[in-house]
């Protein structure tokens, strides 16, 4: 079986969620778990206006494939796409997706909470909340 795994770090807008889960979708397949994660408005009461992100791309991208790699040893998962935006990201935009589908839907989706909470953890990806009244730098995406 051909397993397909992408991703991406891109200053571009993100592809549509539904682009995102039709490239992990397999015949073999039985489920396709999703996270988007978008901009909010406030933080903390803090009213948000923007949040920056930034990376060196390369080393983010090979996180990435790292964390991918680490979910395939844990789930039976056919294909996996993870997604993450740098630069600008307005309120209401997404700067990040994780997809996954496997043939069961538990290891689909125990796989994508596992994806996001790690790219968080380890993934080299800075972040910027922008307030009405200042900004702060969070460090990797916290």
């Amino acid at each position: 079986m051909c397993h397909k795994d992408i991703v991406e770090v891109t200053a571009d807008p993100l592809p549509t969620l539904d682009e995102i889960a039709n490239s992990v979708q397999d015949d073999a397949a039985g489920a396709i778990s999703t996270f988007s994660g978008t901009t909010r408005n406030t933080f903390k009461g803090k009213k948000v206006v923007k949040l920056e992100y930034e990376a060196y791309i390369p080393m983010a991208e090979k996180v990435l494939m790292q964390l991918v790699r680490e979910a395939r040893n844990k789930w039976n998962l056919q294909h996996v796409a993870i997604y993450h935006r740098i630069g600008t990201v307005p309120v209401g935009q997404t700067s990040v997706v994780v997809a996954t589908s496997s043939t069961h839907r538990a290891d689909s989706m125990e796989a994508t909470r596992h994806l996001i909470d790690r790219l968080k953890e380890k993934c080299p990806i800075w972040k910027k909340e922008v307030y009405e009244d200042g900004s702060v730098w969070k460090g990797q995406c916290h």
